[in-house]
């Protein structure tokens, strides 16, 4: 691990900490946030949030191939229609350099999330690409805090 960022700047630590309380009253579903998490965590490389959020949802009692599926969400048919909108827009807007949000990915989104659940689902999106740039930037790894 490059830094402890933790101990390097608690109140950074601290807010992040914030911003994850407010997802988890937020009212999305948990297993919904988790399939953001490790969906997010696969796109931008994120070996310490990925092993965190799959132990996390397979102990929630997940079926495993609804983990082990997630990357090929799209052919996969035990995720249903409004997880699969989440979960494309959670790759559009963690590659929103890419080409940022297409309308037909907010129609579909929208088909099946209210306005109000739409902004819940951008910042938790949000929360775990943020982490997710943390993780990878002061060089975490699965079990460097063990």
């Amino acid at each position: 691990m490059r830094m402890n960022y933790r101990k390097v700047h608690p109140e950074a630590f601290e807010t992040m900490l914030k911003l994850e309380h407010y997802m988890h009253t937020s009212g999305i579903e948990k297993t919904m946030y988790e399939l953001i998490k490790i969906r997010a965590s696969q796109i931008n490389g994120c070996a310490f949030c990925l092993d965190m959020h799959t132990k996390e949802l397979l102990g929630m009692g997940e079926a495993p191939e609804r983990v082990y599926l997630l990357s090929v969400w799209k052919e996969a048919p035990c995720y249903s229609e409004k997880e699969k909108a989440a979960l494309e827009l959670t790759e559009s807007l963690t590659l929103v350099a890419s080409g940022g949000l297409p309308q037909q990915v907010y129609d579909r989104v929208r088909e099946h999330w209210s306005e109000q659940e739409f902004v819940v689902l951008i910042m938790a999106i949000n929360t775990i690409n943020s982490w997710n740039r943390i993780a990878i930037s002061t060089g975490m790894y699965p079990g460097c805090f063990s």
